[in-house]
């Protein structure tokens, strides 16, 4: 059993309100001439001792020694008692003055991680041009520079600014409501210190940024360590140390109050009288007092280095894949150009403004600020309607392709604390004394032990007891003495003085049932067939407490482990998950969104399937690897037992639906356990590294990953996953691990940004559709026409002022609403989807660009005046009314109504279409070197657009047909959301 519930380290640490102070006792149980000897100055300079002492305390942070596995070696540091660290930090057990934490806070810094300080302007903005489309159209912008075409620099220079401007000022958003939310979160630590030498210690709430060297804190359960400590005085004290060393289980903390020679060779984390910065209390409580901070903890260098590092996101790697299909026909086509028309014309380097507009003219120089845009607006949206904070905009578009969502079921799945399902006695019958023992034990245990607030179990015990109005019994108890919960024993225990027994002590002892069994006067046949009984139950899903009692006679004395002997067994407390309220439903709405739901815990594998199985996640309870022991939270159980393969035969072991516990994920090679997970809905007793390794599989096997964690210990997972969720309430170093913050640990809020993600990629995507394969029709028509012609088809500044027009009009796609269908499925830019979209529809859009020569060539064929001019006009204008008809016309998956409807993208389509009829007849079209044109040619324009928006239509019709999931989909989803 684990007294400590899973999102205990996302308590925070700090337990009494701020602001509160109280008069204390320096070290209660540690004689005063003790602290007395303890001196309140240091010969020599505060500024002079506290670093060196802070490099000896810890091992030196930053010396590079975080790796380095505990053992002898050189670097290890140099082991101090307490008294001795006290001196060296010019401290002592009543706390420092507050002036001289303030002197200190002044002189080295905030207690601040670096990665968690605001990242300038200048740099956010540079930052920005390393987005793959940001620098290709930054590489076109200098070419065109050489070449001398100014214009078409200056405009594409333009778009590359407003397009980092956009971003880093959304990101900045980000950043202050993320700073905002630190805050708000309670972010404090309880500090001892005192206002004059000579006054007398108070104990109050600070937030952790101001602590100092030298600072004496108080610890206890689900705090996290705030800065890097030295113990001074513990009870029962154990850490989580897995951000550090990746180990899972807990480790015992105490004070060092005499040299110990055997530790001067371990590393820093061996060392029992040492916590730090990241790590997070398990159980127990502590004094201590803080030897490193901000950038000198070992957090700080694990959290700047290894902990930081993530490979590329989904977006990424779509961006990379489109990005690098445009760079090749960008620096193919300048070349071709200029030896086409070198080897059919005789032209010479005079062409090459010309070739470098045809590159530009494929590129969709609106790309960033469109992609910048809608992810801005799609995050703000989010942040305005349902509290969602989205720290970096491409992780908007992850969110939006995630196909494979991993989460811990409490909290989520289930609700934050079980209930109690029975209290049965040893032969499993209903007996109500088995709950008043263990309510008994559970009050005492809080009361005595000084626990700020009862565990999950505890807490579901107490409201059971009451619920029974068993409360009566058990006021004429008196407690005297409590042996708090440690991950070792595994169990608790409550000594009391049970009415009218004058001379005798009760022990109630609560805990993990094969702990509380081994403690029991029993015999070998009565221990398995309790076990088996315990098996049972476990394996249908209920956590389990073993409850057992012996009398004592009374005595004086304190009372240690060693007295838990010879107890007789009382009975079993099952508890089972409560699933939360909205789970059922959310669930199903992300499974036909196309989101895979896979539970990644540390429970029993029974308790996990049932919860699962209750909210419709169809798992059978039987499909997992075996394994003896206790359950997570005291289950106790065998495991499931159907699957049984090992290494490369656990792949055809496991069918779809099995529960797999981490002993079997360990046994599999990284393809193994990619194929295994593929098929796998629920992991279970899984430490930080088997989520990690789970999700990277995942990831491995072609899956956009998103992990929802709250806690310390989730932060291997949360780097690991393309995006990584976590609820506002998280601890502090999840929340800066997270690319997304949500207003609360639930499903439906996930549901919200994963569409919103899917609008803003939707908009995206439909962007590049119509843009690419309108440019690359357009491109072909002037590659053909320049070879036909004696002539160039288009000056460079009219294809420049075109594609200002198109730009300008394509800005609506990202304030387009998206197709009903783009919502149902997780939305990924393949680079393979959108040549074979752009390859078809381009060049329909060349026809209809070379059919437009037909038409010039009859309209033009007796006109007076200058022919070139009015043939760049004719073009010009049919090349952006046949843009304007592919806005409209190749927004796919749309029923008739929605391509029907007004917005944005309609009036810029208009707006577009005016421009291409109106400006060659305007002033500007002589400037641009362009003539008006004769009636007839519109008339026979009119024509030939007809027939290019049917053949659009027919086209569009026919890709429809050979995607009819998508636009069925959409109609389930459109029919989910109005229900809801």
């Amino acid at each position: 059993m684990n007294s400590v519930p899973e999102g205990s380290a996302a308590a925070g640490p700090g337990r009494a309100d701020p602001g509160t102070s109280a008069s204390v006792t320096p070290f209660p149980g540690i004689d005063a001439s003790v602290s007395a000897s303890v001196p309140e100055s240091v010969s020599g300079a505060v500024a002079e001792s506290v670093p060196e002492s802070v490099q000896e305390a810890v091992g030196g942070a930053g010396s590079g020694a975080l790796g380095r596995s505990p053992g002898a070696g050189p670097g290890a540091p140099q082991v101090k008692t307490s008294l001795e660290i006290l001196r060296s930090l010019d401290s002592g057990p009543r706390g420092l003055v507050e002036a001289r934490a303030e002197e200190r806070l002044a002189r080295f810094g905030e207690n601040v991680l670096p990665a968690w300080r605001p990242v300038p302007w200048p740099r956010r903005f540079v930052r920005s041009l390393r987005d793959p489309f940001t620098s290709v159209l930054l590489c076109l912008g200098l070419v065109s520079a050489v070449v001398s075409a100014w214009g078409t620099a200056c405009v594409i220079l333009a778009l590359v600014a407003v397009s980092c401007l956009l971003r880093s000022a959304e990101e900045h958003r980000a950043d202050r409501s993320t700073a905002a939310l630190r805050d708000l979160v309670a972010t404090t630590a309880t500090v001892v210190r005192r206002v004059s030498p000579d006054a007398a210690p108070l104990e109050r709430e600070v937030p952790v940024a101001d602590l100092v060297p030298g600072d004496v804190i108080r610890l206890g359960p689900g705090d996290l360590v705030p800065a890097d400590v030295q113990v001074l005085r513990a009870g029962g004290l154990t850490v989580h140390q897995s951000a550090l060393t990746g180990e899972s289980a807990p480790v015992a903390k105490h004070p060092l109050d005499t040299p110990d020679p055997a530790l001067a060779g371990a590393g820093p984390f061996a060392q029992p009288q040492l916590c730090f910065q990241g790590s997070s209390v398990t159980s127990g409580s502590g004094t201590a007092v803080i030897v490193a901070t901000g950038g000198a903890t070992r957090f700080a260098a694990a959290h700047d280095g290894r902990a930081r590092q993530r490979g590329a996101s989904a977006f990424d790697r779509s961006v990379q894949g489109i990005s690098w299909t445009l760079i090749r026909f960008m620096l193919l086509t300048p070349p071709l150009v200029l030896m086409a028309n070198a080897a059919l014309r005789g032209r010479g380097l005079e062409t090459l403004p010309f070739a470098v507009a045809v590159a530009v003219g494929l590129t969709p120089e609106m790309l960033p600020v469109i992609v910048t845009t809608a992810l801005a607006r799609g995050a703000s949206r989010l942040a305005r309607t349902s509290g969602v904070i989205v720290k970096r905009l491409p992780a908007l578009h992850d969110l939006g392709a995630v196909d494979v969502l991993c989460l811990d079921k409490t909290g989520t799945l289930t609700e934050d604390r079980p209930v109690v399902a029975a209290a049965v006695d040893g032969a499993d019958r209903p007996d109500p004394e088995v709950l008043r023992w263990a309510a008994l034990s559970a009050l005492w245990t809080l009361q005595l032990a000084e626990l700020p607030a009862p565990d999950a179990l505890d807490e579901a015990v107490l409201d059971a007891a009451e619920e029974a109005e068993g409360w009566g019994a058990c006021a004429a108890y008196e407690g005297v003495a409590a042996l708090p919960f440690d991950p070792v024993r595994r169990v608790a225990t409550a000594v009391v003085r049970r009415p009218g027994r004058l001379g005798v002590h009760t022990l109630v002892t609560k805990g993990a049932v094969e702990a509380v069994l081994e403690r029991c006067a029993l015999g070998g046949d009565e221990r398995e067939r309790l076990l088996a009984l315990a098996d049972r139950k476990a394996e249908s899903g209920l956590r389990l407490l073993a409850v057992a009692r012996a009398d004592r006679p009374a005595r004086p004395g304190a009372y240690t482990p060693a007295d838990e002997r010879g107890l007789t067994f009382v009975g079993l407390v099952a508890l089972r998950d409560v699933p939360a309220p909205s789970a059922a439903e959310a669930l199903g709405v992300l499974a036909r969104r196309g989101v895979t739901v896979k539970v990644l815990t540390g429970d029993h594998p029974g308790t996990a399937a049932r919860a699962c199985a209750d909210l419709g996640l169809g798992l059978r309870t039987g499909g997992t690897s075996a394994g003896t022991g206790a359950g997570t939270d005291g289950a106790a159980g065998s495991g499931s037992k159907a699957g049984s393969g090992t290494g490369a035969d656990a792949g055809t072991a496991i069918e779809y639906g099995d529960v797999v516990t981490a002993e079997l994920v360990d046994t599999l090679s990284d393809a193994e356990l990619a194929r295994v997970a593929d098929r796998t809905t629920v992991f279970a007793r899984c430490t930080p590294e088997h989520k990690a390794r789970i999700v990277s599989a995942l990831r491995a096997a072609g899956h956009t990953t998103g992990f929802l964690g709250d806690g310390v210990n989730d932060l291997p997972a949360l780097h690991a996953a393309d995006v990584g969720i976590c609820p506002r309430n998280a601890v502090d170093v999840a929340r800066e691990a997270a690319d997304v913050v949500l207003a609360e640990k639930d499903l439906t809020a996930i549901d919200r940004a994963v569409l919103t993600g899917r609008h803003s990629s939707g908009n995206i995507a439909t962007y590049l559709r119509i843009t690419l394969s309108s440019n690359l029709g357009n491109v072909i028509a002037m590659l053909t026409a320049g070879l036909m012609l004696p002539f160039l088809p288009m000056l460079p500044a009219q294809v420049l002022v075109q594609n200002l027009c198109f730009d300008a009009a394509q800005l609506a796609f990202a304030f387009d609403r998206p197709a009903a269908s783009a919502l149902r499925r997780p939305a990924v830019l393949r680079s393979r989807d959108f040549l074979r979209f752009i390859t078809g529809f381009g060049l329909l859009n060349a026809a209809a660009d070379l059919a437009t020569f037909g038409v010039l060539a009859l309209a033009l064929h007796n006109a007076a005046g200058d022919g070139e001019a009015a043939f760049h006009a004719g073009w010009f204008t049919e090349n952006l009314l046949t843009q304007a008809l592919v806005m409209v016309l190749l927004r796919t998956g749309r029923s008739a109504a929605e391509r029907r409807a007004g917005g944005p993208l309609r009036a810029a389509a208009a707006g577009l279409a005016v421009v291409g009829v109106l400006l060659p007849l305007t002033p500007v079209g002589p400037l641009l070197g362009m003539s008006a044109l004769p009636p007839l040619y519109y008339l026979l324009l009119g024509s030939v657009l007809g027939l290019y928006a049917v053949g659009l239509t027919a086209a569009r019709r026919r890709y429809e047909r050979r995607h009819p999931a998508d636009d069925e989909s959409g109609r389930d989803l459109r029919k989910t959301d109005a229900g809801r």
